[in-house]
């Protein structure tokens, strides 16, 4: 069974939006079940700081030993922060998807968006 972290939110996708601590600040990255499902990932790409996206833009790629995957923003916003560990160390989305494997930190330009995000009880169903 995936992890599903009662205090994020999630796409249909398999993205997840983290609280940072500063207001209308999150990370985003790929829920447990997503990497499970990639497998081992062996490069991710990531925009710019700097970068904006709106909901449901591709913002990166994830690549793992049998599939290349589109990221999705979950939200409209700018990058702030990518995590740059990621470039040495792409397995710490297997290892810590919900930690150390963050992909972007994003400063939400209307965090109303949210609403629109599944809960982890409704991720959960999703997955069955």
């Amino acid at each position: 069974m995936s992890d599903i972290p009662q205090d994020l939110l999630y796409t249909e996708d398999h993205e997840y939006l983290k609280p940072s601590g500063e207001p209308g600040v999150v990370y985003i990255g790929v829920t447990d079940y997503a990497q499970g499902e990639l497998g081992d990932i062996v490069f991710v790409e990531l925009p710019k700081v700097g970068a904006k996206f709106k909901k449901h833009d591709v913002f990166g790629t994830i690549e793992a030993v049998k599939a290349v995957s589109e990221l999705y923003s979950p939200v409209s916003g700018e990058i702030l922060e990518i995590n740059g560990r990621l470039d040495a160390e792409p397995a710490l989305v297997n290892s810590s998807p919900y930690g150390d494997g963050w992909m972007v930190k994003v400063r939400m330009s209307d965090a109303g968006e949210r609403s629109a995000l599944m809960d982890a009880a409704a991720y959960g169903n999703k997955l069955g």
